[in-house]
Formats: structure tokens, sequence, C-alpha cells
């Protein structure tokens, strides 16, 4: 949805340059009508709408909490916000949103396209429960060649382009990337070392021996000889690649004829990765060299959208997009606010192949021209090798949807035998699991993930560093009770529980996948004693109807013979090879795996400011004799335990501490 023609019934809906007077002397509104309901809803858009600019903008629809229901954008924002106020027949899905306004909030832009640019920008930011969402806005991966350097660098880069340097992509995943920039190592030898290690080298590294790197670092290739690699792998990724390729050839050609059979046999190498580069990128198109093909397919009340990514006539990846979007609009309507919500923080390319003619594709196109400053071509192929991309990226659509589907079928059915199993007055939407990991008391850290109906919410997930100084070390307990008390006090604040019947009301509202703060089961890895934290806690901040169940784990710890404790009934087992049990595991080890990783992430930032005193027996003297054999303490980390016991000074016993340090597979 994107404050198209799609918003309201189209036999109603009068085009912008088509309207008459924005006024509405033809309705009655009832000013009086019960907040909620679709009257009321119409009559307070209607005031807002005498006092609605006459001119391009977003418009923003806000519920009685505070809430932005649905961003728009149009041509004119009186006109547009007038036809919601209208005695109109409306879908399900308009009239719910009606029906929740209480009033609207405008923005007016210089012209329809940066209102579209705002609009992008406003749905990323704000997430409103009636617009389609974009859900994994996870950023892509480049490949960046440096500039700051005279020995540049090139390695995988995410996030804002602070360094200088020339940078290319996107690219899909960061698999493609590592394949890619291993390749180019042995087609272009670049180093790919950070300056730091660069400067510090005395001899050629394993990665000169093995021939992925030139070693500009000890002077084994000149500044000159090193800056045309450079060159050449600039071109190289900039679409030159053929141009490349025969200027290859035509030195490994000049060093045969000249019986150089060695530096021939350099060319023959690089050229052989070269087209590795290319072999490994699946489908290359021939006459394309910059596009990123979008093809959306929909089954079973789910949307797919496969993107293709092309640069330099070659094949960097695909991702498939799963967007939040309400049932009832078309893949026509979704892939018109999807692509404008994907390129809000995005370089656009020179061409965009879409799947499904859209109303406001030329828009979009003015849209991205001008905000890439270069030329957009957006278009719908119809022919030729466009159209065979295009087919391509459907066939993988509808291959991703499909095991999506399949995926949620699974988890619904496990979801269900969750409710029955624990009792719970409805499937859980919001799942939220609690664990915490320490040594001994020391850095210690709280995890929080979360689960639902799509499966894991990474962006939901939450760490606590333990801050309490009156917690014995290795409370567990009391660390639990810090976890859910500062969870749920910022949760009471930011979003007050709902009534019963509101949640009630709520639970019939929202799609499964919705997105919601509230959890409607909480899984807590533990015992009885952890149950009774939670529960004294919880109650303590007047949170008594959150269903919580502890897993406390079996004899030796025994994945698949756990105990089950919740309030009010006898701890009790579940089925060997149930699949439920096995979904739970799933989740317990995936609150595991958050939270360990997150105390180990604090652990090593201490060890890094406190030295390796932390380690028990390891005083200065030791400290130095293990820097001096390993030279850095990743070395140290990284070390096996037969390494470790030949550093002078550290015996067998101080080298199983050392290991064990930095390896423990469990922090309690």
């Amino acid at each position: 949805m994107n404050g198209t023609k799609s918003d309201i019934d189209p036999a109603s809906e009068l085009r912008d340059d088509e309207e008459q007077d924005a006024g509405l002397p033809e309705l009655e509104l009832d000013e009086g009508a019960p907040i909620g309901t679709l009257k009321a809803g119409r009559a307070a858009i209607a005031r807002f709408a005498k006092l609605a600019p006459s001119a391009p903008g977003v418009y923003r629809m806000v519920d009685s909490n505070g809430e932005v229901l649905y961003v728009g954008k149009a041509k004119n924002i009186k006109k547009r916000v007038s036809n919601y106020a209208r005695p109109t027949a409306y879908d399900a899905r308009i009239a719910r949103m009606i029906a929740a306004t209480v009033g609207l909030e405008f923005v007016t832009t210089k012209t329809e396209t940066e209102a579209l640019l705002l609009e992008a920008n406003l749905i990323k930011r704000l997430r409103p429960r009636f617009n389609v969402l974009l859900r994994d806005d996870k950023s892509f991966p480049y490949i960046l060649i440096t500039s700051d350097h005279w020995a540049p660098q090139i390695l995988k880069h995410r996030g804002a382009r602070t360094r200088a340097g020339n940078y290319y992509g996107p690219f899909a995943n960061a698999g493609a990337v590592n394949r890619t920039i291993n390749a180019l190592e042995r087609a272009f030898l670049l180093r790919s070392c950070s300056d730091s290690y660069f400067e510090a080298r005395t001899r050629p590294c394993l990665l000169y021996q093995i021939k992925r790197c030139s070693a500009p670092c000890t002077g084994e290739i000149d500044f000159a000889g090193y800056s045309q690699l450079v060159r050449e792998a600039n071109e190289f990724l900039s679409g030159r690649s053929r141009s490349v390729q025969r200027q290859l050839a035509d030195a490994m050609d000049q060093a045969s004829t000249a019986m150089d059979f060695e530096r021939a046999a350099v060319y023959r190498d690089r050229l052989a990765a070269l087209s590795a580069v290319q072999s490994h990128q699946g489908i290359n198109p021939r006459t394309l060299e910059e596009a990123d093909v979008f093809a959306t397919h929909q089954a079973g009340g789910y949307t797919c959208v496969e993107v293709f990514f092309f640069r330099t006539g070659q094949n960097w990846g695909n991702r498939a997009y799963f967007p939040k979007a309400d049932r009832a609009l078309g893949p026509a309507d979704i892939l018109s606010a999807f692509l404008a919500q994907f390129y809000d923080d995005k370089p656009p390319p020179r061409c965009i192949l879409v799947s499904h003619e859209f109303e406001e594709r030329d828009l979009l196109a003015e849209a991205l021209t001008a905000k890439s400053g270069h030329k957009v071509e957006v278009s719908v192929p119809q022919r030729g090798e466009r159209k065979e991309l295009m087919m391509h990226a459907l066939a993988n659509a509808r291959e991703a949807l499909a095991r999506k589907l399949a995926d949620t079928s699974s988890q619904q059915k496990l979801l269900a035998a969750m409710t029955e199993t624990f009792g719970l007055p409805r499937a859980p939407r919001r799942i939220e699991v609690y664990d915490n990991s320490h040594i001994a008391g020391a850095n210690p850290v709280g995890a929080m993930i979360v689960a639902g109906a799509e499966g894991f919410r990474k962006n939901q997930y939450r760490k606590f560093n333990i801050r309490s100084e009156e917690l014995t070390p290795g409370d567990d307990y009391g660390m639990m009770r810090e976890v859910l008390q500062r969870r749920f006090k910022r949760l009471i604040a930011e979003t007050p529980r709902p009534s019963p019947d509101e949640a009630s009301e709520q639970g019939a509202r929202l799609h499964a996948d919705d997105e919601q703060p509230w959890p409607d089961l909480l899984l807590i890895d533990g015992g009885q004693g952890q149950l009774a934290a939670a529960q004294e806690t919880l109650g303590a901040l007047g949170v008594n109807d959150v269903p919580i169940v502890a897993i406390a784990k079996g004899p030796d710890r025994d994945a698949g013979r756990e105990t089950f404790f919740m309030p009010g009934r006898t701890p009790f087992k579940l089925p060997p090879r149930d699949p439920l049990l096995y979904f739970i595991e799933r989740l317990r080890d995936e609150a595991h795996r958050f939270a360990v990783g997150s105390h180990r992430t604090r652990r090593k930032k201490d060890i890094r400011e406190a030295g390796l005193q932390e380690i028990p027996g390891i005083g200065p003297t030791r400290k130095r004799a293990l820097l001096r054999h390993f030279g850095t303490l990743k070395a140290i980390e990284r070390a096996s335990l037969p390494d470790l016991a030949q550093v002078p000074g550290i015996n067998a016993e101080t080298a199983r501490k050392i290991y064990e340090f930095f390896h423990e597979q469990r922090a309690s």
C-alpha cells in the first residue's frame, strides 16, 4: 500500500486531476460517534482535511495512542485525504484503518517526486501497521578497494562509505563477496591485510607463498607494478572485464614468445582466476552491464520479491524478501511500495527490471534519477535476454515462496502443539526466551531472543549487561530478576499492557506475523528456582497474565530429557522425539548461543583492557612469555593446547587453564 488508488475503492475514487472542490458538503458526519467506529474515523479525517494543504507531500494517519497507522503521499494532499472521508464502500483493510484514525499529520514537499522519497523514508522509520513493510533491511556487502594508502587494500565492506576508495556492489550476501575477493586476490594479487599488519611485516606472509598477494609490504613488487595491479582490478570491477582479460592474454603470449615461461605461467594463473570469478556468478547477461531484477510471486496469502543483482555483466547474487502486507494487496501494489523503500538507503543501478506494471513506475524512475544523479530506467521486460532474466527470477521467487509456505505450515503446527501443551489462550505470536551467561560471576550478561510464526526475529534480540553491584557473583536468580525487571519496566513505560478485553480484541484483529511488543509466552532456561524468581519479579510489576515456562535440562545436561515447570502445574516431560520438544530445544539453544556470544564479546573487551592477568595463574612474567612466543593476544586465543604447552614457563596445567579460558563450551 503506497498511498495510491489501491488505498480506496477504485470505483469511487477520483483521480487528483479530476477532483472538484475538496470540501465535503455532501457528507453528514457524526461528530459524536464513538472512537474506533468508521463514522468517527471519517469525521476526524474530514476535520483535518479542511486544514490540509493543497500541495504535494506526505500525510500520516494517527490512532488514539499517537501511533502512526499509515503513511501515504499525494500530488495534492487535501484532495487525497478528502477521499477517505467520503461515504464509500471500503474494503475491510481500509475500513479498519479509517476507523482507528483520530488525527492526521501533513508534510508538504516541492514535488511529488520528493513526496515519494519522503514517504519511503518515513515508512521504514515508523513502520506503520497498514503500509507494506520491508522486513529484512540488513545492509548489503560491497567490495572496497581503498585509496588512502600507497598500497591499496581489497576488503569486504558494510555500512556507511566513510573510507576513501572505490566501492563495488551490492552483493546478495557475504559468501558471494568472500568468494569473489578470494578469486580477485589470485587474479590481481592485491593485499587484504590491515594497514597495521602491513606496516609490521618484515617478510612475506603465507598469502604470498600461495600466490594470493604480491607482497608490497616487503618490496616483492614495486610501487609502479602494484599500482598497475590496482588499476586492472578497478577496471575489471567497473565492467571492463573483457579488456583486462585481453591485456593479460596478450602479456601471456608476449612472455611465452620471449621464452619467459615463468612469467607466462603467472599470467595464465591470473586469467584462470578471472574466469573463476565469472563462472561462479551463475547466469551472466550478455547485453546487460548493470541492473537489478525484481520478480514478485504470490501464493497462500504471502508475497515473495526475489531480487537479482547484475553488475559489470555478472550476476552478483540474489535474495528473497517476504514483505509484510495486507493479503488483499496485489503483486503490483506491493512491488511499488517495496521498491521505494528498498532504494531509500541504497544507490540504484541504471536499469531496474520489474515483473509487474504498476501505476507509479515513471514517477519512481524520476525519483531515483533525481536521487542518484544519473538516469534510472524502470521497465517491465517484454522480450529477449531481459525477459529471460525475469523468467529466471520468477522461477526463483516461486521456489523461495514454496519453501517459505512449507516452513510456515510446520511452524504453525508447532505453535498449535505448544498452545495445547502449555494451555495457552491462543497460539503465541511472540515468544521471548531468556538465558544468562558468565564465568564464576565475571562479565555477567543476560540475553533475550524472540521467535514467532515467522521464525526467529533477530532484530528484536536484546542483551543486558548485568549492572547491579549488590548481586553475589554467580547469582543466577538475581541476574534473571534484573533482566526481567529492566525488560518489563521499559515495556510498561513504552507500551502499556492492554486490558484483557482489549488484548482479546487485538488478538482477533492482528495477523499472526504482526509486530507486537508484549510477549504471549516466556521461556526461561532453568528450573523451579528460576520460575519463582521470574514470577516474583513480574508480579511486583503488576504483570500477572504472561504465561511463563521454565526449562530444566535433563541429567548430565542431556538434550531430550528436559523437565518443564509452570505455575500451578506438576513438573512434566515431553515424549522423546516429540517435534515440539525439538522446537523448544532450538529456541533454548538459540538463546544460549546469543547469551554466550554476548558474554564472550564483553569478556574479550575486558581482556584487551586488563590483559592476560584475567586468567588465573598468569602474571606479568608468563604474559610476556606468551606474547613473545605468539606475538598477539589473538594468536594466543587461537593456539592449540600443545602449542601453549611449548611456551617457556607454561606447564601443562597452566596451558589447560589458558585454553579453557578462551574455548569454554558452556558459560553457566
